[in-house]
């Protein structure tokens, strides 16, 4: 593996990364929901990472391969009063668990930062090559 071929899986783990920030962020967004613009209960939502050949195939980079909804059942609260109950006064909100979007945010945010950390460091390793040819 080249040392700029380490900027390519890194750049492509970071992309990755902010895509599921932001799916992390549309599910504790809409954590309290009751329904959507189709009048269904929100669902969360999950990234499907795929590991994708970069260049030669010593390398491997990670796509988003698809973005999945949750089938878990959304939480259900006795509300009669509310205008979205049904017929035995249950109001359905969305599956989203706050904790676990939390944990995934911190997972998420982590992996990031450290991508981060490799390609300033392999970006310090290079200037520093550089720096011994010239001397």
């Amino acid at each position: 593996m080249s040392m700029f071929s380490i900027f390519g899986v890194s750049g492509s783990a970071i992309s990755s990364q902010a895509q599921r920030l932001n799916v992390v962020a549309s599910n504790l967004a809409n954590a309290d929901a009751v329904a959507g613009p189709d009048g269904q209960s929100y669902k969360a939502r999950q990234v499907v990472f795929q590991t994708v050949p970069m260049g030669d195939q010593a390398t491997a980079g990670v796509k988003v391969q698809n973005i999945t909804e949750s089938e878990a059942p959304g939480r259900r609260v006795h509300n009669p009063h509310h205008p979205s109950a049904d017929a035995d006064g249950y109001v359905t909100h969305s599956n989203v668990n706050p904790v676990e979007e939390m944990v995934n945010m911190i997972a998420a945010s982590r992996a990031y930062q450290n991508n981060v950390e490799v390609m300033n460091t392999a970006k310090s390793l290079l200037l520093k090559t550089l720096q011994m040819g010239q001397s």
